[in-house]
């Protein structure tokens, strides 16, 4: 194995020599630290590897995409291919949304969404001679020799150091006071294959998306979590059960229980087909006597629904909830305050502003994206912004803001431009949009779940309560908020976005005089 041996269970360790395998065929040899031609042209192989919440999926696609790379394969991003060369072999790791990969990212893996793999840019020659020499295939061009208005040596300079650390084209032409989408010339459908895809959060994934995937990756290795929901209409059923036993692999030991996590401990107690709601919430009570870290809460906190939303079950609870806080916080009901969270909802732009939509993505502002209002932009229908996760959080865009009502269709939208960003209020969200996040504190809405326990529901053979309560306690890193009841305590403090780190002015200013 490439790089510091790691301490891999007898299941990881199965799993990974079986991945190494279907490499080696495809001409990456990990062992060796080589690249070779692959052993069968035209083979194509899917492999799952299948564990619940702390069986170390995660640590064992970092130490596989380490290990690629470490052979001499190119890591392949949505900002930057590089050249294509017959000697090259390229990986992608890929998550079914924004969310859920900026969670790989932040611990080190280099991930980007599928539909960002999917559908590729055609840029500008002057962008590839900056993307290239970045990413280490060109040498390095001179400022003035560019043509581009404003561009110095100094600036490339920055644009260096930014990459260097963050490993990211847009932002380092952002560093550089350029916007990546002012360089794309198209968007085209892929068309040209890659060599290996990693696929995290696989449960998310529908058949379409599992076809398109299989048609660009050779070797396709899927990582996923059978305890959680299935994507909407697909019967329950996740795309993974479908391949041959023999191509999925189990991870059974739990291994984030170092700090003896009672979270987890919670979350696989629901494997149990005896346990009933009832005995379930004894156990989370009992917990939460012994181990701070769990909570039980008679009431909502107002004060963490700002950057931790509740999760739901239903769609109704969702919307109360939002309603409830925000008279908490003596929000306006036609206009927002600084601070409130928002989910983004899409982007409504037309077919001739895809420039724009690429650049409102490149900056993490994609459907899921997490973000807090800071105020009004400086042209009528903008919104200041902070996007939770970005490299560059502050933007200002073109925004729908749509805030739903109890007992009303239509919701209510405070100011909208005619074409944006659209956008949902984020105190609350449903358990199954909260599938590939992590906060550090959750709150889990207990009413909705013995909602869905009374309903009778079932899911892929497991009662529909146990998958929601699995999903929902799993999002929370360090804390969980067991709400027990229909109450919501008031804040403690007043509503603000003083906590929220300004790390640059120039996505900014951009974004407004866009």
């Amino acid at each position: 194995m490439a790089g510091t041996p790691i301490a891999f269970s007898e299941d990881q360790a199965e799993a990974y020599d079986r991945i190494s395998e279907a490499l080696r065929m495809a001409g990456i040899d990990i062992e060796e630290g080589a690249i070779r031609p692959p052993s069968a042209e035209g083979r194509r192989t899917t492999l799952a590897v299948l564990g619940k919440a702390g069986s170390g999926k995660t640590l064992l696609l970092s130490e596989l995409c380490k290990a690629v790379e470490e052979a001499g394969v190119d890591v392949v991003s949505a900002d930057w291919e590089g050249r294509r060369r017959k000697d090259r072999r390229t990986l992608a790791v890929l998550a079914p949304t924004n969310k859920a990969a900026s969670v790989l990212r932040q611990r080190g893996v280099p991930a980007t969404t599928i539909h960002r793999i999917l559908y590729t840019p055609v840029y500008d020659p002057e962008y590839e001679k900056i993307a290239d020499w970045l990413a280490g295939q060109g040498s390095r061009p001179e400022a003035d020799r560019l043509g581009i208005e404003g561009l110095t040596e100094a600036a490339l300079d920055r644009a260096e150091a930014f990459y260097r650390a963050h490993k990211s084209v847009p932002g380092a032409l952002a560093a550089a006071g350029l916007r990546g989408s002012d360089f794309i010339r198209g968007w085209k459908r892929r068309d040209a294959p890659l060599d290996v895809g990693f696929v995290d959060e696989a449960s998310m994934l529908d058949e379409r998306q599992l076809a398109d995937l299989a048609e660009i990756f050779p070797t396709l290795v899927l990582f996923g979590d059978p305890a959680q929901l299935a994507p909407v209409g697909q019967g329950g059923e996740m795309v993974f059960n479908r391949l041959p036993e023999e191509d999925r692999m189990h991870l059974h030991r739990v291994h984030r229980q170092a700090a003896d996590n009672p979270i987890l401990d919670l979350a696989h107690a629901l494997s149990d087909p005896e346990l009933d709601f009832a005995a379930f919430e004894a156990i989370i009570e009992e917990t939460a006597r012994k181990d701070p870290r769990v909570v039980v809460s008679p009431r909502v906190d107002a004060g963490l629904m700002a950057r931790s939303p509740v999760l739901v079950w239903r769609n109704a609870t969702r919307v109360r909830l939002i309603q409830a806080f925000r008279m908490a916080h003596g929000a306006p009901e036609d206009s927002l305050i600084s601070g409130e969270p928002l989910i983004c909802d899409g982007i409504e732009l037309p077919l001739r502003a895809r420039k724009k939509r690429m650049d409102l993505e490149a900056a993490g502002l994609i459907k899921g994206a997490q973000v807090i209002y800071l105020g009004p932009g400086r042209k009528a229908g903008f919104s200041r912004l902070h996007v939770i996760g970005a490299p560059q959080p502050r933007l200002s865009v073109a925004s729908i803001i749509k805030i739903e009502r109890v007992g009303e269709e239509e919701p209510f939208i405070p100011f909208a431009a005619t074409m944006g960003a659209a956008f949902l209020h984020g105190a609350a969200v449903t358990i199954h949009k909260a599938q590939g996040s992590q906060w550090d504190t959750v709150q889990v809405f207990a009413p909705d779940i013995w909602a869905a326990a009374r309903s009778g529901r079932r899911e892929s053979g497991q009662p529909l309560w146990k998958r929601l309560a699995y999903v929902a306690i799993t999002r929370a890193e360090n804390r969980l908020l067991w709400v027990t009841r229909n109450r919501l305590g008031r804040p403690a403090e007043p509503l603000t976005a003083a906590d929220l780190e300004d790390r640059s002015d120039l996505s900014l200013s951009a974004a407004e005089e866009a």
